[in-house]
């Protein structure tokens, strides 16, 4: 070994020492481009980021419920519209529910599109990501908060019995005991009849009692039958109020028996089963419900369907009391 090595030797040991306890070099900087694993799935994992990145909110409804919602026949979509497969743009249904969703998703900054699955599934839960809220007059109960998250309610409605035009033994709801009495199935109507309805914030008096309860899909086909005649296939029908006298308007031969015998908090429903955050959008379709209540919109769409104001207690109903 030469002197001169002999001298280096020494301090390349201690530089190599140094370097064993140094902390290791970091690694290259990512591109700018490239996303962490983890924030893209904290990303995917939030519904309401996945909802504003497709360009469009996913709602369930019912294709035949007027005035809150039904189809429009022949309508063609919209050449830029964002709705695909089995889903339908707002051009192709109307109503007051068909419109205040299209205005959440309008203040989410999205195009809206529906679907229109049973109402059983829907209330079930477990929608698996199929459509991301359900704007279909649900109410708020005990038993859906199970499955399901309730937003702010955007309205209310009284549902009433009614009966054919042409009867005169019933005067009063409870006339209705004994009697076979029609309503959609898996509704508040059904659970009004067996007796097991529980409205938070209201207190049902059960007036009517051991009736035979039919059901149906939706309200619609059970007025119809009802509309063949007193006592023919049914003695009445249990609906929402405005349904009730929108086919009345409409030339169906029925009456309201009666007053109301409850009042319904109406408001849209996420899925609580969903495998993404609902929490975040959550918020941003309650705070566009509310700033609809607050400048005048659902008082406006309500009275331009059902002809008077049926939102001022949705706006003032406290959703923290639901402890969801």
């Amino acid at each position: 070994m030469s002197r001169l090595s002999k001298q280096i030797a020494p301090l390349l040991a201690v530089l190599l020492i140094v370097a064993g306890c140094a902390a290791p070099a970091a690694a290259p900087a990512a591109p700018a481009s490239d996303v962490p694993a983890d924030s893209e799935s904290a990303a995917a994992a939030d519904l309401l980021s996945e909802v504003q990145a497709r360009g469009k909110l996913i709602v369930s409804t019912d294709p035949a419920y007027p005035p809150q919602s039904e189809l429009v026949a022949d309508a063609a979509p919209p050449t830029d519209t964002k709705c695909s497969g089995d889903e339908k743009p707002a051009n192709q249904f109307t109503g007051f529910d068909i419109d205040t969703a299209a205005e959440i998703a309008k203040r989410l900054g999205v195009e809206v599109c529906f679907v229109t699955p049973d109402w059983t599934l829907i209330t079930a839960g477990g929608w698996a990501g199929r459509w991301d809220l359900s704007i279909g007059s649900m109410t708020i109960t005990p038993e859906r908060m199970e499955k399901l998250s309730f937003t702010q309610p955007y309205y209310t409605t009284p549902a009433a019995f009614f009966v054919h035009q042409d009867n005169t033994a019933f005067t009063q709801p409870a006339d209705l005991s004994g009697r076979k009495v029609g309503g959609c199935s898996g509704c508040t109507y059904e659970s009004y009849m067996d007796g097991s309805l529980s409205i938070p914030g209201e207190t049902i008096n059960f007036v009517v009692s051991d009736a035979e309860f039919a059901g149906y899909d939706t309200d619609v086909p059970a007025m119809e039958d009802l509309a063949l005649g007193d006592g023919v296939r049914l003695d009445a029908v249990l609906t929402a109020l405005p349904t009730g006298q929108g086919y009345i308007a409409d030339g169906g031969p029925l009456k309201q028996l009666g007053d109301p015998v409850y009042f319904e908090y109406l408001a849209g429903a996420i899925d609580k089963a969903s495998a993404s955050d609902t929490a975040s959008f959550q918020d941003a379709v309650n705070k566009a419900i509310q700033g609809m209540h607050a400048d005048g919109t659902l008082k406006s769409l309500s009275e331009q369907y059902y002809g008077t104001d049926l939102t001022s207690a949705g706006a003032t109903f406290d959703l923290a009391a639901l402890n969801q």
